[in-house]
């Protein structure tokens, strides 16, 4: 399945120039900050698998939206934690209800965009951590390297302190601490401990991502984490945000394009400020737990550059 999945997403453009314009095309788009983010890469994948991309104020996209966020809060819940351990306590928990009852109306929803596909088928056709002055290298950066054209994919090999402030986010952000569980296939002995087929394993990211035998300041904000002496990008192998193996991210190639050409584009005409009597100290970086770690709400100024 993993395999079929990553094989029909690239052929409907995932990771390749296809989708590089479908991801230009929401920056360009004017958004409410209520949830610009969300509806923006939900766009994208729309576009993708659905060919074509939803108005953020039709009601069936919020909808569908706003159902995949409540099922990531909740499914870090306490209640879904006790559900976990003691199954037959389902009926009861009011939670499980609702994971059900959104994940029933997700699937009507998609079948029906599936079958109107079918129908018409022609087969002949962030912010406050950086200090002043690394925004200030990175937009150095950008305006020498691409100017005021449309930032595209292409610049990231021209861009290597750029690329590494990306970097430093996904890592220090740590939005999904615990990946998703994996499940062994056989029996397997790692690093001397013996784990039998068919247990559950949940990979602990944060432990990678956050390692002080990795990192050289594992939790503070250092994009030359992601440097060598000469100022050039380098990998890190400890650098796992999409977790690793066969099983990991199946979108990580389209989230990398959309988290490059976004930053660029937004750092490319704006200077983001914190409102004014707010610091940077009073923002809460610790995040919003769910299934993923989610930003916690805040608000900032966006000061277009001269």
């Amino acid at each position: 399945m993993q395999r079929f999945a990553l094989s029909n997403l690239r052929d409907f453009g995932m990771g390749k120039r296809g989708s590089e314009e479908k991801i230009i095309e929401e920056i360009e788009k004017p958004f409410n900050t209520t949830q610009p983010v969300n509806y923006a890469v939900s766009n994208i994948i729309s576009s993708i698998v659905y060919g074509s991309r939803f108005e953020y104020t039709d009601p069936q996209f919020t909808a569908m939206v706003d159902r995949a966020n409540e099922n990531v809060g909740v499914a870090g819940s306490t209640s879904v934690m006790v559900y976990n351990t003691f199954p037959l306590l389902g009926p009861f928990l009011k939670i499980k209800r609702i994971l059900v009852n959104n994940i029933v109306q997700s699937r009507e929803q998609m079948t029906k965009l599936i079958n109107g596909l079918q129908e018409t088928l022609n087969l002949d056709r962030l912010v406050s951590h950086p200090q002043t002055e690394r925004r200030d290298r990175v937009q150095e950066e950008i305006d020498r390297v691409i100017g005021g054209r449309q930032p595209v994919v292409e610049d990231r090999k021209k861009l290597p302190y750029t690329d590494a402030v990306i970097h430093e986010t996904q890592r220090l952000a740590n939005i999904v601490p615990l990946s998703l569980p994996h499940i062994t296939t056989c029996d397997v002995t790692l690093n001397g401990y013996f784990i039998k087929k068919g247990t559950t394993v949940v990979p602990l990211l944060t432990s990678v991502l956050k390692d002080p035998n990795e990192w050289e300041k594992p939790n503070s904000f250092y994009p030359e984490h992601f440097l060598d002496e000469k100022g050039q990008i380098v990998k890190r192998d400890a650098f796992m945000p999409f977790s690793a193996g066969r099983r990991m991210c199946l979108g990580e190639s389209l989230a990398r394009m959309e988290l490059f050409l976004f930053f660029n584009s937004l750092l490319q005409t704006y200077c983001f400020t914190t409102p004014p009597g707010v610091s940077g100290d009073d923002l809460d970086l610790k995040g919003v737990v769910g299934l993923t770690l989610n930003p916690s709400p805040h608000k900032l100024c966006a000061n277009r550059r001269s």
